[in-house]
């Protein structure tokens, strides 16, 4: 999952060498915190954060494990 979400933002930022992906799992729930550089966090966001929920909606389509619920935090 966490080279799902690099795959997708690296063709977004113009920085991708600063693209961080952190996971952490708990009990019910996986939470990847996605971290890129200050210039691009609009462009992953996009307007309205449209751009961020298209890439929500792939990573939750793209769950493995359905037990557990996946949450993915732009930073």
């Amino acid at each position: 999952m966490k080279s799902l979400i690099e795959s997708i933002v690296i063709s977004l930022v113009d920085h991708p060498e600063d693209i961080v992906v952190q996971e952490t799992e708990e009990e019910s729930k996986m939470v990847y915190h996605l971290t890129v550089n200050e210039d691009d966090v609009g462009k992953v966001i996009g307007k309205n954060g449209r751009i961020a929920k298209a890439i929500r909606t792939v990573v939750y389509a793209a769950k493995t494990d359905g037990k557990k619920r996946i949450y993915l935090d732009i930073m």
